[in-house]
């Protein structure tokens, strides 16, 4: 719509309020002062110059008629079959849905520019617009029209604030999902009847609409309960026909759900969430690479083969090996490849099949100082590289190879099918697939391929770089290692781990014994056999560090056996030998010195702790029989008299003054210094004293004296008796010692004297 007109375009439209000669809206404009207007009036650019005037100094009537005459509702019609960008919503739109939407957004358009440039109300401009559209006055598009046959002033507002809000999608309308998910089925029984539906066709996806009914009447019974408008009523069970329909719009908007219930491989593989660029720290070769395995899509002249499949992770460069049968010796096979032409990688990411995990596996790759990580159990989105790449492989190669067999099962029957069922009645499956190919004629093909057309075309995981040249660019230097060290590396272990103790005959192998000149029997080694030649074995250290030596078996090398035995036996002498020779000097430069026992006691002395023990509490075992040894040689053994009455009185002093003293605290110390009275008495009547003489016992104060000399004599180094010693520890424990030794503090030496 044109916006600014000149007197002459103003006279032709004939508006209300305006004069309809170009002499009199000169007039009128000059009267009005249209000239001198800076916002409303301009210099014509153009032949004939003169001045033309903005629409919105016209009078309102002059406005509205203008633009009614000349504004029209248009947008070009959305082409729903390019599927064009909309806004961001939630859920998908249906077509007639986004046809509303787009077709209200045309009227919202419409409305801003007709409103521009009217000098009225927010309230004025709604009236005029929905009147004016609702009456035909303003021109259409049929397909706006046809979507909007009219307005009302609420809805116009409405979705301005829509559009003004950026939720455009807020005006889609599809008066076919309005009742969306609110019919019997869905809504009946809280919700119930739907979710037993859904487990029906999870649990057998070949039920049809009459079988599910059954079921339904079968645990629901031939009414269902729905609530509508607040109040619950019983309806009865809906025919057939809805069961159709629902399950129809079930399949399609739960099919997540019942795929991952029914099917969860398919939902792993097409619905689950997958990482992605989980792996750009990995951007140099070598840094981490992916084997797997997979049964091989087309067959040879000897069966079915298995397809080794090894990615580097970084260049995206691969490896294929074929092997009959899933083993370890494969996945050694497979890496022993790579190795040589790639050199060694950091890291090797694997499963947890059992030729991956196997001993041979993970000895070879610690042999090789290469790191392992494994996948989650059932997980093989955590190695989508090497996945990818076999996929790459089985449909890129696959179906160009004499005895494909397709991709799965449906494709194997599709194939078989081209030939009718008599024709194929005793017909070999060689002859059915038409196989032609011998396993190392098809390796030849798979290695060509993966030289010649894998690694030269571009590959969207190196952003349209091709795996050699990805290789190329890198500058990372390569560990390589000597090919006849790797195949050491890759010889059978003897029996399941390797693990032999070498003995006089040998090492034992299978029932056959492999002498090892220069090993020596009792050491345990890792041993390899050698595939080539059988009577030889390769010995090495536990861990497989270090090289021990050759084993060989002389039936089996075609050796006389007497000759080599003779042969082994100087050998061991000589080894035996040169190690025996220190040792011996040694032992004889020892047998010059003290003997053993010298030798011992010596360092018994210089070691022994300067520390006295003190006496453990005793108590007198007695049994009849020791009373009767005791009593047999008791002259012998204490030979004692009866106590004189002298004795006995000091005797009975001395305990119950004691006894007075200790009794409360320390009657054991007490019965102890009791024996040792009779002890005394005893020794000094075996040293000759008169019988009719006793030593009489220490008072207080001279036991006092006595532990206060003995106590000196241990602190200042002087040569103290034992018997003394222990006799000390025992009475500086009793309530006497304490006594005098308070005494002794107070007033000092003088109170010794």
């Amino acid at each position: 719509m044109k916006e600014w007109l000149s007197a002459r375009e103003i006279a032709a439209e004939a508006l209300p309020d305006m004069p309809n000669d170009v002499s009199g809206v000169w007039r009128m404009a000059e009267r009005l002062g249209w000239d001198t207007h800076p916002s409303f009036a301009r210099k014509r650019a153009g032949r004939g110059g003169g001045m033309e005037y903005h629409l919105r100094i016209l009078p309102v009537l002059a406005q509205v008629a203008y633009t009614q005459r000349h504004l029209v509702v248009a947008q070009p019609e959305p082409d729903l079959r390019e599927a064009p960008e909309k806004p961001a919503s939630s859920t998908p739109l249906s077509d007639r849905a986004a046809r509303e939407r787009d077709a209200r957004l045309a009227i919202v358009n419409a409305y801003q520019r007709f409103t521009r440039d009217l000098g009225l109300g927010h309230a004025t401009h709604v009236q005029v617009f929905t009147a004016k559209y609702n009456a035909n006055t303003i021109a259409v598009d049929p397909w706006v029209r046809k979507a909007v046959p009219s307005i009302s002033k609420r809805s116009l507002i409405r979705w301005k604030s829509a559009k003004r809000d950026g939720q455009a999608d807020r005006l889609a309308y599809d008066p076919s999902k309005a009742r969306k998910g609110t019919g019997v089925l869905d809504t009946a029984n809280g919700g119930r009847v739907q979710t037993f539906i859904l487990a029906q066709i999870a649990d057998r996806e070949h039920l049809c609409a009459d079988d599910v009914r059954t079921m339904c009447l079968s645990v629901f019974g031939d009414t269902l309960k729905v609530v509508s408008n607040g109040v619950e009523r019983v309806v009865p069970m809906p025919p057939v026909r809805t069961f159709q329909h629902t399950l129809k719009r079930l399949k399609v908007e739960k099919r997540v759900e019942i795929v991952k219930i029914a099917n969860p491989d398919l939902y792993r593989s097409t619905m689950a969430p997958a990482g992605v660029g989980m792996l750009r720290h990995v951007t140099e070769p070598n840094q981490m690479w992916q084997i797997d395995a997979s049964p091989m899509d087309a067959l040879c002249t000897d069966g079915r083969h298995s397809i080794y499949a090894c990615i580097d992770v970084a260049t995206r460069r691969t490896v294929f090996l074929l092997s009959r049968t899933p083993r370890a010796s494969a996945v050694a096979l497979l890496i022993r490849k790579a190795v040589l032409a790639w050199g060694v990688p950091d890291l090797i990411k694997t499963d947890n099949g059992s030729d991956f995990v196997a001993q041979d596996t993970q000895r070879l790759f610690a042999s090789l100082d290469i790191e392992i990580e494994r996948s989650a159990a059932y997980s093989p989105e955590q190695k989508g590289h090497v996945e990818r790449a076999i996929k790459t492989f089985q449909h890129k190669v696959g179906p160009l190879l004499p005895g494909f067999i397709g991709h799965s099962v449906a494709d194997r029957k599709a194939i078989e099918s081209r030939k009718s069922f008599a024709k194929r009645l005793g017909e070999s499956e060689a002859d059915t697939f038409c196989v032609e190919l011998t396993a190392p004629e098809l390796q030849k093909h798979v290695d060509d391929w993966a030289d010649l057309v894998y690694q030269h075309r571009p590959h969207g995981g190196l952003k349209g770089e091709t795996p050699f040249k990805a290789w190329m660019a890198s500058r990372r230097s390569i560990r390589t290692v000597d090919e006849r060290a790797l195949d050491l590396l890759l010889m059978p272990v003897a029996g399941s781990n390797g693990q032999r103790i070498v003995s006089k005959r040998g090492i034992q192998i299978d029932h056959y014994y492999y002498m090892t000149p220069t090993i020596l029997p009792g050491t345990a080694v890792l041993v390899r056999q050698d595939p080539n030649d059988m009577g030889r074995a390769y010995a090495f250290a536990q861990d497989g560090g270090a090289f021990l030596g050759e084993a060989t078996c002389p039936e089996l090398a075609g050796i006389h056996p007497q000759h080599f035995v003779q042969a082994t036996k100087e050998k061991h002498k000589e080894i035996l030998d040169e190690r025996t020779r220190p040792i011996k000097a040694e032992m004889r430069e020892f047998a010059k010195g003290p003997s053993r026992i010298e030798r011992a006691l010596e360092v018994a002395r210089r070691n022994a702790p300067n520390v006295i023990p003190l006496p453990k509490r005793t108590e007198e075992h007695s049994t009849p029989q020791i009373s009767a040894a005791i009593e047999a040689m008791g002259e012998r053994i204490n030979p004692s008299r009866e106590l004189t009455p002298r004795e006995a009185a000091e005797h009975r002093r001395m305990i119950e003054e004691m006894t007075a003293e200790d009794a409360a605290e320390n009657r054991a110390f007490v019965e102890q210094k009791v024996a040792d009275y009779h002890e005394r008495v005893a020794q000094e009547r075996v040293a000759g004293l008169p019988a009719n003489v006793a030593k009489l016992p220490e008072t207080p104060l001279e036991r006092y004296r006595r532990a206060v000399r003995i106590d000196r004599q241990v602190k200042t180094g002087a040569p103290t008796d034992t018997f003394e010693a222990m006799w000390l520890g025992s009475y500086q424990t009793t309530a006497e010692y304490r006594a005098h030794a308070k005494l002794h503090e107070e007033h000092g030496d003088a109170y010794l004297s």
